[in-house]
């Protein structure tokens, strides 16, 4: 986590900054393998050098990015657990629970999908 540490504590709120530790720490424990890494000061986690989740903080939201293909996959499970989305990204909104489960599988889709991946994006 000690990667993320400058980026964390550039979050003022400090609601925002415990949410947002607790969701990159779930990630770096759930995921050992994965590479955490801070680029376009955006805290994410890559594998054998691809993209595989991204985090940004806005003012109502932690802001998940899966790319638009995790997006796309999993655009009815996101409307069903409550979430907005964009193309690329998913909100998270501060004061509701993280659905850890929809994380898990937006994490793992990219893993499998990008294992053959070379480059950073798809």
């Amino acid at each position: 986590m000690e990667v993320f540490a400058e980026f964390l504590e550039k979050i003022e709120n400090m609601q925002h900054r415990e949410r947002t530790e607790e969701v990159l720490s779930w990630v770096s424990e759930k995921y050992p393998n994965l590479t955490p890494v801070v680029k376009w000061k955006q805290p994410m986690f890559t594998d054998h050098g691809t993209y595989i989740i991204g985090f940004s903080v806005a003012k109502h939201h932690l802001a998940v990015a899966p790319e638009e293909a995790g997006i796309t996959h999993f655009t009815n499970e996101i409307v069903q657990a409550g979430y907005s989305h964009t193309k690329g990204l998913v909100r998270f909104p501060w004061n509701s629970p993280i659905d850890y489960a929809l994380l898990e599988k937006m994490i793992d889709f990219n893993i499998l999908d990008k294992a053959d991946c070379s480059t950073f994006w798809r």
